[in-house]
Protein backbone atom coordinates (compact mmCIF):
# COMPACT_ATOMS: atom_id res chain seq x y z
CA UNK A 1 0.00 0.00 0.00
CA UNK A 2 0.81 3.87 -0.32
CA UNK A 3 1.74 4.45 3.64
CA UNK A 4 0.73 7.80 3.28
CA UNK A 5 0.95 9.70 6.43
CA UNK A 6 -1.74 11.35 6.23
CA UNK A 7 -3.82 8.00 6.14
CA UNK A 8 -3.49 5.35 8.31
CA UNK A 9 -4.89 1.01 8.33
CA UNK A 10 -2.77 -2.00 8.02
CA UNK A 11 0.11 -2.65 5.44
CA UNK A 12 -1.44 -6.01 3.23
CA UNK A 13 1.53 -8.51 5.08
CA UNK A 14 -0.37 -7.56 8.08
CA UNK A 15 -3.68 -7.60 7.40
CA UNK A 16 -3.74 -11.50 8.10
CA UNK A 17 -2.95 -11.27 11.58
CA UNK A 18 -5.44 -8.39 12.00
CA UNK A 19 -8.24 -10.48 10.62
CA UNK A 20 -7.21 -13.20 12.74
CA UNK A 21 -7.60 -11.12 15.64
CA UNK A 22 -10.62 -9.38 15.08
CA UNK A 23 -12.25 -12.93 14.23
CA UNK A 24 -11.61 -13.56 17.74
CA UNK A 25 -13.40 -10.74 19.18
CA UNK A 26 -17.01 -11.56 20.44
CA UNK A 27 -18.96 -8.76 19.19
CA UNK A 28 -16.79 -7.73 15.80
CA UNK A 29 -18.15 -8.42 12.36
CA UNK A 30 -15.45 -8.26 10.01
CA UNK A 31 -17.38 -7.45 6.32
CA UNK A 32 -14.87 -6.72 4.07
CA UNK A 33 -11.69 -4.59 3.28
CA UNK A 34 -11.60 -0.56 2.82
CA UNK A 35 -9.12 1.54 0.80
CA UNK A 36 -8.37 4.87 -0.40
CA UNK A 37 -5.77 4.53 -3.36
CA UNK A 38 -3.54 8.06 -3.60
CA UNK A 39 -4.98 10.78 -5.58
CA UNK A 40 -4.47 10.76 -9.03
CA UNK A 41 -6.07 13.09 -11.92
CA UNK A 42 -6.26 9.95 -13.97
CA UNK A 43 -8.70 7.13 -12.14
CA UNK A 44 -7.01 4.55 -14.32
CA UNK A 45 -4.21 4.93 -12.23
CA UNK A 46 -6.58 3.73 -9.51
CA UNK A 47 -7.26 0.31 -10.77
CA UNK A 48 -3.76 -1.74 -9.47
CA UNK A 49 -4.49 -0.09 -5.91
CA UNK A 50 -8.05 -1.90 -6.30
CA UNK A 51 -7.10 -4.68 -7.67
CA UNK A 52 -4.48 -5.31 -5.20
CA UNK A 53 -7.01 -5.39 -2.37
CA UNK A 54 -9.48 -7.86 -4.06
CA UNK A 55 -6.79 -10.01 -4.08
CA UNK A 56 -5.96 -9.45 -0.17
CA UNK A 57 -9.54 -9.76 0.05
CA UNK A 58 -9.59 -13.36 -2.01
CA UNK A 59 -6.38 -14.46 -0.24
CA UNK A 60 -7.64 -13.71 3.32
CA UNK A 61 -11.30 -15.82 2.47
CA UNK A 62 -8.82 -18.36 1.60
CA UNK A 63 -6.67 -18.31 4.44
CA UNK A 64 -9.07 -17.99 7.04
CA UNK A 65 -12.90 -19.53 5.56
CA UNK A 66 -14.19 -16.31 6.79
CA UNK A 67 -16.44 -14.62 4.02
CA UNK A 68 -15.47 -11.25 3.45
CA UNK A 69 -18.32 -9.91 0.69
CA UNK A 70 -17.62 -6.50 1.31
CA UNK A 71 -15.12 -4.21 -0.77
CA UNK A 72 -15.50 -0.43 -0.40
CA UNK A 73 -13.17 1.23 -2.63
CA UNK A 74 -13.57 4.17 -5.11
CA UNK A 75 -14.52 7.35 -4.31
CA UNK A 76 -16.22 10.10 -7.05
CA UNK A 77 -13.53 10.68 -9.59
CA UNK A 78 -12.61 6.81 -9.76
CA UNK A 79 -15.81 4.85 -8.97
CA UNK A 80 -16.21 3.26 -12.27
CA UNK A 81 -12.65 1.72 -12.08
CA UNK A 82 -13.48 0.31 -8.69
CA UNK A 83 -16.84 -1.03 -9.55
CA UNK A 84 -14.87 -2.85 -12.75
CA UNK A 85 -12.43 -4.20 -9.66
CA UNK A 86 -15.08 -5.69 -7.67
CA UNK A 87 -16.18 -2.74 -5.32
CA UNK A 88 -19.40 -3.26 -3.49
CA UNK A 89 -19.49 -0.09 -1.67
CA UNK A 90 -18.31 3.43 -3.07
CA UNK A 91 -17.87 7.00 -1.80
CA UNK A 92 -19.46 9.69 -4.10
CA UNK A 93 -20.35 12.15 -2.31
CA UNK A 94 -18.69 14.79 -4.34
CA UNK A 95 -20.72 13.55 -7.52
CA UNK A 96 -23.90 13.87 -5.57
CA UNK A 97 -23.27 17.29 -3.35
CA UNK A 98 -20.44 18.77 -5.59
CA UNK A 99 -17.12 19.86 -3.82
CA UNK A 100 -17.26 20.80 0.08
CA UNK A 101 -16.37 24.33 0.67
Amino acid sequence: MAEEPQKAGVVPEDASELLEHALGCDRLSVRGLMAIPPWAEDPEVSRPWFRELRELRDLLQDETGHPLPELSMGMSHDFEIAIAEGATMVRVGTAIFGPRG
